[in-house]
């Protein structure tokens, strides 16, 4: 997704909010790969249907099985790069990085960073990208696992497809800016643009909007 993409998104969501937000709610729910921001209610009908992040099961740098039971409870922050990335992963790398270091004392927040290659980041490359990287083992996850099923969850169930609109189907190779926000029930919450630091600040202040969320 270009800047100005991410612009317009960011435009859109908050005409959209001013409009329909209810009283009780901080931040809407992504429910569409179009990124089509919802404010949706306890007591709408369709509060039940809100799309949600299934189960999964990926290994982390420290070849620790991590599961969305990990995540249950917890507000956490999902991207997907590969270690040999020269273009927009290091600055992404770098971004996450502004975040764990904002949080990181914070057990209620997470950071899941998914391989896209993960034929190539084993667990070891992962430890070593980690060291390298100051990434704090628990708080920060390098996810690697069967790439179909990480292209599956990216593209289907976090709409992470390079094309908004539609997420991609098969096996494309992905190569996306967005970070992720996902909330405590794995619901999505917001989507910005990972190589941009202010992009970071309003996730920040994004994620300070959940933490008040009962």
């Amino acid at each position: 997704m270009s800047i100005s993409k991410n612009i317009i998104l960011i435009f859109l969501i908050t005409m959209v909010s001013c409009k329909t937000k209810p009283s009780t709610l901080s931040l809407p729910f992504i429910n569409k790969p179009d990124f089509t921001p919802e404010w949706i209610a306890k007591n709408d009908p369709s509060y039940s249907a809100i799309h949600t992040i299934p189960s999964f099961s990926f290994t982390d740098q420290d070849n620790k099985t991590v599961t969305e039971k990990d995540v249950d409870g917890k507000i956490y922050v999902a991207d997907f790069i590969f270690t040999r990335c020269g273009s927009i992963c290091p600055k992404m790398t770098t971004n996450m990085g502004t975040l764990q270091e904002k949080f990181k004392n914070d057990p209620d927040i997470l950071l899941l960073s998914h391989s896209v290659t993960p034929e190539m980041d084993s667990v070891p490359v992962l430890k070593k990208y980690a060291t390298e990287r100051g990434v704090i083992s628990g708080k920060w996850h390098l996810l690697t696992g069967n790439k179909d099923d990480i292209y599956r969850l990216a593209k289907k169930e976090y709409y992470a497809g390079d094309t908004i609109g539609y997420y991609q189907a098969g096996n494309e190779f992905l190569h996306t800016e967005n970070f992720i926000l996902v909330d405590r029930q794995r619901r999505i919450r917001g989507v910005y643009n990972g190589t941009l630091p202010l992009e970071m600040e309003r996730l920040i202040d994004d994620i300070g909007e959940l933490k008040k969320e009962e």
